[in-house]
């Protein structure tokens, strides 16, 4: 799970004419995965959607994992 929410980040893009910082990303990995993420509150979006916007406390978690994994 970590290793996903890692790539999401990665690969996700700042949303533009919205006044707060969104972060989006595509999701392309196993659903079952961005289930658990949607569940802890670290990504949301809707199910119909082919994206998904990463949480206040998934860019600090990923950020962290930046740091454990990239040192």
């Amino acid at each position: 799970m970590e290793l996903t929410l890692l790539l999401l980040y990665l690969t996700s893009w700042e949303e533009e004419d919205i006044p707060e910082e969104m972060r989006r990303s595509w999701k392309g990995y196993d659903f079952t995965i961005l289930n658990e993420l949607t569940d802890e509150d670290i990504i949301r979006g809707s199910i119909r959607s082919k994206s998904v916007y990463l949480t206040e406390a998934g860019v600090k978690e990923a950020k962290e994992l930046m740091k454990k994994y990239f040192k």
